[in-house]
């Protein structure tokens, strides 16, 4: 039986560039956006990816939630965090028995996707993608990444290696079943990524300007890690191993050389944060990520209190109550800078 084509739902930075690489390898894929304007565009002049080496244009079928397909097989989810429970819902009564949901997203998903569609429907996936969407149609690609996938009850099957080889004119995926080490990693890096939009310059200027605060922002997240038994994987520039509590500082500082030079080569100088704020003027994946991260530190009695200082941050640039200013990041400079006098390798408050 033949399956019908792949379904990406969420059009934008980093499943419009897949859905585009699916087509140039001659793998059937639609895609579905809520922007009308988008599918409007894409409709028009095709889906068109603008990257290192060209313009890269797909001519696909696209939707909007109104008009899509009633049956979906093979489904790429890549919606704002924020957006998974409702993008889930809207899939479940059209996914085939047999189908699946891939998390193409950044954060943790995969189990508010399989309260929707059950785990054994569900793919975890990571991806490093920098790509941002320049006007409907358009979307600026970076150059690929990285990527993993696995099954979200664990393991690896056949379905993921397929979707792993359909993938193969983006990049080559790794599949895995340890995904769940690189969302975390992720976590640890996207923290100190979405700290940069707290003022207006570029990422690798303020990562290197700033580091004591981005090392306290990795090491909350990976001091978490630790408690939930992850084992942190390493990705493109980025080591974790290097951030977590404890780390040798010499290893540390040469990593952070490292990461500063790669993202000063990269064509996307500011996050997709920040662009969320100074462009779209639009709520941000922030809280969505990092919301359920403090609450699982509370649970697990790991404080993560740098963490919960950006996510207010960030909720303040987002309602207009403060502005983009490099002061904000000095400020989280002295409290990571005081509280490394008082927290201990294991997360919680070392005794005096």
């Amino acid at each position: 039986m033949t399956k019908n084509p792949y379904t990406v739902v969420g059009a934008g930075a980093i499943g419009g560039t897949l859905a585009a690489h699916l087509d140039a390898q001659g793998v059937p894929v639609q895609v579905v956006d809520a922007d009308r304007r988008h599918i409007d565009a894409i409709r028009q002049n095709g889906l068109q990816i603008k990257g290192p080496s060209g313009t890269l244009v797909a001519r696909v079928p696209a939707y909007t939630l109104d008009d899509a397909p009633d049956h979906l097989d093979r489904v790429l989810l890549a919606v704002k965090a924020q957006a998974t429970g409702s993008a889930a819902a809207w899939i479940a009564p059209r996914l085939s028995s047999d189908g699946y949901i891939a998390s193409l997203q950044n954060g943790l998903n995969e189990s508010t996707i399989a309260e929707h569609v059950g785990a054994d429907r569900t793919v975890a996936a990571f991806v490093d993608l920098f790509a941002d969407v320049l006007e409907p149609g358009v979307i600026s690609d970076g150059g690929a990444g990285a990527m993993a996938l696995g099954e979200y009850s664990g393991g690896v099957s056949l379905r993921v290696r397929r979707l792993a080889e359909d993938l193969r004119h983006w990049g080559e995926p790794k599949v895995t079943d340890n995904v769940a080490g690189f969302l975390w990693s992720k976590l640890g890096f996207g923290a100190m990524l979405a700290a940069t939009a707290l003022a207006d310059a570029h990422m690798h200027e303020l990562i290197d300007r700033h580091r004591p605060a981005m090392n306290e922002l990795a090491a909350e997240v990976f001091d978490l890690a630790a408690a939930e038994g992850i084992e942190l994987e390493a990705f493109d520039a980025f080591d974790p191993a290097a951030y977590v509590r404890g780390a040798d500082p010499k290893k540390n500082s040469e990593a952070t050389d490292d990461l500063v030079v790669w993202l000063s080569t990269q064509s996307k100088t500011r996050s997709g944060i920040w662009r969320d704020i100074a462009v779209r003027h639009r709520g941000t994946e922030i809280p969505s990520h990092y919301g359920p991260v403090i609450e699982m530190g509370a649970a697990r009695g790991v404080r993560l209190p740098l963490v919960e200082a950006l996510v207010t941050a960030i909720r303040q640039l987002e309602n207009g109550e403060s502005t983009m200013d490099e002061a904000h990041l000095a400020d989280l400079d002295r409290t990571a800078l005081a509280l490394s006098e008082t927290v201990s390798p294991g997360g919680k408050d070392a005794a005096r």
